[in-house]
Parts: structure tokens; C-alpha cells; sequence
């Protein structure tokens, strides 16, 4: 066997598991926690709002307070997150929601909560959620060699997060109270940062120079707009977000609720929850050449997902239908944030993120808020129907873009930074 043979095989040969590096297990660890945070955090907010007597409004005002500094601050976060390191941002932000939960926690044991101390306390931690986000996609490069498996095994216990994290909080809240809810809440976010300290010892590339916020973040957009695969997708998402998955959460779920009661959607999110996790074991496997356009054919299968209420389907085909739905969104994840984090400089990942996060979210709020007088207008079902053709359009759309068809497996997915064990 010649040299030139043997360097091709070791070339060939799949890096090694992620499992073999201790700086993924502490960042899978953290990242598993802080998610299990996000996922009781739903259920314990409606709780708390409504048990202090502020109705469904308040609610909505409270998940406001939340969601606004995100989309606000995210493009912030990735200039922070790039000059400081992701490593610092994140600890710091951890350390912030830990706090505002806390806070929220004695509130709610203490005297009669006010409706503006909940939203403060929320936009507290949503901006600090702004800062933690655009870090992520910068940090699985540098403490793993196997991007795509490191993004399915994240995806899968994002998934796993997502199905417990609502289940927990309501036993808390149960068999304890709201205020204790959020104290564990606290807890799961203080073991995230716990997690992620010992990784400011990676050897970041730092943003060292000394221009201003502006410049910093033009400098991001310019990398963004530099590549038409990373733009043109992020411009399909935002149509999609406004037409299907603004619309697809609030109408399915009470056209499912109203279809098969309360039960039957609990077990059909659930379906979605599983197809996400085999999604993410799929992503694991699977090294396609092209992995936009695998991704991307993956989605099409998403569009079940709100053309199953539309069309009134049994329980067992809805079921089915979210299996494939969720193994189909969880899949593009995989692909999508693997072809970031491999063709985006390490230097600028963070801000490229933040570009990322703020084009795919931005839009989803519109689309829900104008969700209910839609369904209004037309009837639920035939909106969720003009979802599910939306779908099918706005990934057939994205398929011709040409550099998103052209776009390859970066020829080694390793990050800059060395990675140790």
C-alpha cells in the first residue's frame, strides 16, 4: 500500500466521537441543562401568570417581555460573543437568568407579584438569552472534530429536553409550587454555567481590534451577504416562519386538541418529540455529499405536520405524520448547522450566527400574532392547508437557489482551534 493510498483512507475515515473529548461532555452536559431550563420555563410562567390572576393577556404580555430583547439584542450578542468569547458571554448569561429566576421565585413566595415585575424580570433574562445564543454554533467547532455528529447528539437531547422539561415542571408545580419551579429552573442554569466555565481555557480567536459596535457588526453582515447559499436560505426561513411555523403552533395545537382532546395532542407532540430524536440519530449516520439539499428534501416532510390537522386525519395518522415531521425538521438542523459551523470562519462564526438566529425568528412572532384573526377570516383549517402548500413552496424555492445546490461537505469539519480530550 502506497503512502498517497494510506493518507486517502485516514482522509476517508470518520473523526472521532465527540464522547471522546471531555470538553463536548461538559458542553453537551451544559447545553443539556439549559435546555431542560427553556423547557420548564413555558409551563411555569403560564402557571405563575395566571395563578396571580393576569389571564391568558398577561401570558402573552409576559412571553413578550421575553422574546422581544432576543430578537432586539441577538445581532449584539454575536459582536460580545466574538470579542469577549463565546465561552465568557455564556457563563455571564447564565449566571443573569439564574438571577432573574431566582428573583422571580421569591417573588412569587413573597407578597402579591405584579404583573410588570414578571415581564421585567423576563426581559432580563431574554436579553441575556440573546447574549448566550450566537455562542453556540462557535463553541461545538472548537470542542468537537465530528461537527455533524456533535450537532445530531445536541439536536437529540434538544429533543429529549423538550419532552421532559414541560412534564417536570408541571409535577413541580403539582407537588411543590410555582416558586419552587422556578428555583429548580435557576438551579438547571447555574449547572450550565458550571458546565461551560471550565471551557474558557479554549484557545478562541478573539476579535482583538479596537473598532467600533457599528463596524463590528457590519463586519458580520458582510460575511453573511458574502456567501448567497447562508442569505438565501435565511431569506426563505423567514417566509416560512411567517407562513408555517407562526401559524402551525397555535392552530394545530387547538385544532388537534378539538380533534382528539387534550390526551391525543399531548400524544401527538410527544410523536414529534420521538421523530425529532430519530432525525437526530439519522443526522449521526447519515454524511450526505450535498447536505443542504439533503436537508432541504428532508423538510418537505415537515409540511405534514400542519396539513394533518387541516385535513382532520385519525389519531394514528397524525401520530405517524408528526414521527416523520419532527425526523424531517430535526435532520436539516443537523445539516444546516453543520455547514455553518464548517464554512463560516471561526473568528466571525458568532456574529454570522446572530444573523442567522435573528433572520429565522424574527418573522415567527408576526406570523402567530396574525395566526388568530386568519383562522378568523378563513377558518383555521383552510389556513393551516395554505401552510402546508406554503411549505412546499418555500423549500422548492430554496432548492433553486444555485449555491445552496452547489454547496459541499467542507473537506475537513474541524474547527480552528485544536480540540482536546
Amino acid at each position: 500500500m502506497t503512502m498517497d493510498e494510506i493518507t486517502a483512507r485516514r482522509e476517508q475515515s470518520p473523526p472521532p466521537s465527540p464522547w471522546r473529548s471531555s470538553r463536548f461532555r461538559l458542553f453537551f452536559t451544559a447545553r443539556s441543562t439549559s435546555l431542560l431550563a427553556d423547557g420548564m420555563l413555558m409551563v411555569s410562567l403560564t402557571t405563575a401568570v395566571l395563578g396571580a390572576g393576569y389571564g391568558a393577556g398577561g401570558v402573552g404580555y409576559a412571553l413578550a417581555a421575553w422574546m422581544a430583547p432576543i430578537v432586539l439584542l441577538v445581532l449584539f450578542g454575536g459582536v460580545f460573543a466574538d470579542k469577549f468569547t463565546p465561552q465568557v458571554m455564556m457563563v455571564g448569561a447564565d449566571v443573569v437568568r439564574m438571577a432573574a429566576m431566582l428573583a422571580l421565585a421569591a417573588l412569587l413566595v413573597g407578597s402579591e407579584v405584579r404583573l410588570w415585575q414578571i415581564m421585567a424580570l423576563l426581559a432580563l433574562s431574554g436579553a441575556a438569552t440573546a447574549m448566550f445564543q450566537p455562542g453556540l454554533a462557535s463553541l461545538v467547532p472548537q470542542v468537537a472534530e465530528d461537527i455533524q455528529r456533535a450537532n445530531a447528539l445536541l439536536r437529540i437531547s434538544e429533543a429529549i429536553c423538550t419532552l421532559l422539561g414541560p412534564g417536570l415542571a408541571g409535577l413541580l408545580v403539582a407537588y411543590w409550587d410555582v416558586a419552587g419551579s422556578f428555583v429548580v429552573i435557576a438551579a438547571a442554569y447555574a449547572l450550565s454555567a458550571l458546565g461551560l466555565a471550565p471551557l474558557r481555557r479554549l484557545g478562541t480567536a478573539r476579535d482583538e481590534s479596537d473598532d467600533p459596535m457599528w463596524h463590528r457588526l457590519a463586519t458580520g453582515w458582510h460575511e453573511f451577504r458574502a456567501r448567497s447559499w447562508l442569505w438565501g436560505v435565511i431569506a426563505v426561513w423567514a417566509v416560512y416562519g411567517l407562513f408555517v411555523f407562526g401559524p402551525a403552533l397555535p392552530l394545530g395545537a387547538a385544532l388537534l386538541t378539538e380533534q382528539h382532546g387534550a390526551s391525543g395532542y399531548g400524544w401527538i407532540a410527544s410523536a414529534d418529540g420521538a421523530g425529532t430524536i430519530v432525525g437526530g440519530l439519522l443526522g449521526m449516520r447519515v454524511r450526505p455529499r450535498r447536505p443542504l439539499v439533503a436537508g432541504a428534501c428532508a423538510m418537505f416532510f415537515f409540511t405534514l405536520n400542519p396539513l394533518a390537522p387541516a385535513l382532520g386525519w385519525s389519531f394514528t395518522a397524525t401520530a405517524l405524520t408528526g414521527v416523520v415531521a419532527g425526523c424531517g425538521f430535526a435532520f436539516w438542523g443537523v445539516m444546516w448547522a453543520t455547514s455553518v459551523q464548517s464554512h463560516i470562519p471561526l473568528a466571525v462564526l458568532s456574529r454570522v450566527s446572530a444573523y442567522d438566529v435573528a433572520g429565522s425568528i424574527m418573522v415567527i412572532p408576526v406570523g402567530r400574532a396574525l395566526a388568530g384573526p386568519a383562522a378568523d377570516a378563513y377558518g383555521a383549517d383552510r389556513v393551516l392547508l395554505f401552510s402546508s402548500v406554503m411549505g412546499v413552496v418555500c423549500i422548492g424555492v430554496m432548492l433553486c437557489v444555485p449555491a445552496v445546490r452547489a454547496l459541499r461537505r467542507a473537506p475537513k469539519e474541524t474547527a480552528e482551534a485544536a480540540v482536546g480530550s
